[in-house]
Order: C-alpha cells, then structure tokens, then sequence
C-alpha cells in the first residue's frame, strides 16, 4: 500500500462525499491520498496506533485515547489539523422555563438527560462540569443516557435530540447538549421559541482533529498540512466540501482543548491511563 491512507468513521452517507472530494483536490495537488471508513471509533484509534493507517480524522474521544495508548506504545503520534470551527466549544445544561430548577443546586434529587455515554460533549464534559458544581452523577441526582449511536463518540445528534425531547415531555429536570444543537433544536423547533432556559455552560473545549500515526513520515505530514491549511472558502471547487465538513478553514492542530476531557474521562474510568477501554457496559 502506497500513498497517505487516511481513516474516517462513517456517521453519516457524506463522509463518503466529503473524502472523495478532498482526495479528488489532494491527487491533482500531488499528493498520494486515500482514505478507508470505520463504523466505530475504537478500531480507528488501534489501527493508526498500530500503523495500519497514517491518519484519522478523530473525535475528541478519539484523540484522547490515541494519546494514551501511543505512550504505552512509545510511537509517536501529533495533531495535524482542526476545523476552525472545532476550537473553544461549549455545552450547556438547560431546564425548562418557568419550571423550578433555577440553579445547579436545585438538579440535586432530580434526573438529567444526556446523551450517549460515549458522547463527550452531551455526557462525559457536562457531568464532569456539575460535578465541578459539587453534584455527583448517581448520587446526588439521577442520569437518564440515550444511547444512540454507541460508538461514534457523539458524531450524530439523535442522542442529544431525544434529551431534549425528554426535558420537554416533563420526564427529566435538565438536558445536557452541545451549545450548537441547542440551537439547531429551536430552529428545528424540537425546542419551541422560549420554552427552555440555560441553567449552565461549560468551560471552552475543542472537538475534532486530523491526527497522524507512526506510519507517516515527518515529509509528508507537513505537506499534506500545508495542503489542508491553503485551502480557501474562496475556492468554488472546496467551498460545498467544507460546508459539508463544517468549516471555513483549516487551523493547525492544538492539544491544550482536552485537558477538560480528559479529566472528565478520568472521572468516569472511561479510559485507564494506558488507553485500555474500562468503562462498563460499553459495546462499541
């Protein structure tokens, strides 16, 4: 096997669409690219570890565990590229308005719905930030997950969606979500005009990023980040691709966005530090 081999899980039929036209822009620049699609993130992570693949286009989660099991392994691995829209996220716990929960504190007692429980921005960071709070998930209130998706790390919204759908039908006293889909749900009116309320925001976190293995070469890492970070939102050719993909642009790869993950992991015993899967009941 010759050439950059790139792998991706498919969430969704437009991984297909978004990677076919970045190889289509890559292969007429020169560079020798291919990708091949995972259904779990799991296997993804072991095979760019284990040097089968060169790259993975890697959820947060993803990163994390690549991170831990490369130092066990003593290879090397880096995060090439993010989408500008991947830095400095947030989630957020909201309530029903109007209802009796007016703070952290009043979630003591009461059943919060998240997301799936791979699912770092409507699960793992949320509970790790009311744990901040002083409340304890299982013990000082009750979670209500939604696993959707198991093994995707929260690339999807089903999760999220049916939260809200809970905290709406009166089922739950809080939902946890990413900023964006609490926004998209009342557009979709899911979450009718002025029918919820933020009761509290995480700290800033970042998502997803394009991270290489052991496998390539030092040359070919930076120009294929050289290729990624010239792409234009200008560009006709790239512009529907990078709409697809969620971004305007490529910014270099940073590690300082998962320091709160990776707490929040440690937490829960998602990940030993090793990068060995511990969390209970999880079937990727």
């Amino acid at each position: 096997m010759t050439g950059i081999v790139l792998g991706a899980v498919a969430y969704d039929p437009k991984v297909v669409t978004i990677w076919s036209g970045f190889r289509g822009w890559l292969v007429e620049r020169g560079v020798d690219f291919d990708f091949v699609l995972y259904s779990h993130y799991e296997r993804q992570v072991e095979d760019l570890v284990g040097g089968r693949i060169d790259m993975a286009w890697h959820s947060p989660m993803a990163w994390l565990r690549t991170r831990r099991l490369a130092a066990t392994a003593g290879v090397q691995v880096e995060p090439l590229v993010m989408r500008d829209t991947d830095q400095d996220l947030t989630s957020v716990v909201v309530v029903r308005a109007g209802g009796p929960v007016r703070s952290v504190a009043d979630l003591k007692g009461e059943t919060v719905a998240v997301g799936a429980m791979d699912s770092p921005q409507a699960t793992l960071l949320p509970l790790h930030h009311l744990r901040g709070h002083g409340l304890e998930a299982g013990v000082d209130f009750d979670v209500r997950r939604h696993d959707v998706g198991v093994g995707l790390h929260g690339d999807h919204i089903g999760g999220e969606r049916e939260a809200v759908r809970a905290l709406m039908a009166g089922e739950v006293a809080a939902a946890c979500v990413i900023d964006s889909n609490h926004l998209l749900f009342g557009e979709e009116g899911v979450l009718p005009p002025g029918s919820t309320r933020l009761l509290s925001r995480t700290s800033p976190y970042d998502h997803c990023v394009l991270a290489s293995g052991p496998s390539l070469d030092t040359a070919s890492a930076d120009r294929l980040r050289k290729s990624l970070l010239s792409m234009s939102y200008a560009d006709p050719e790239v512009r529907h691709l990078l709409d697809l993909e969620g971004l305007t642009r490529w910014l270099p790869g940073r590690e300082s966005g998962y320091r709160q993950l990776a707490a929040a992991v440690d937490d829960t015993g998602f990940y030993d530090a090793e990068g060995r899967i511990t969390a209970v009941g999880y079937r990727p």
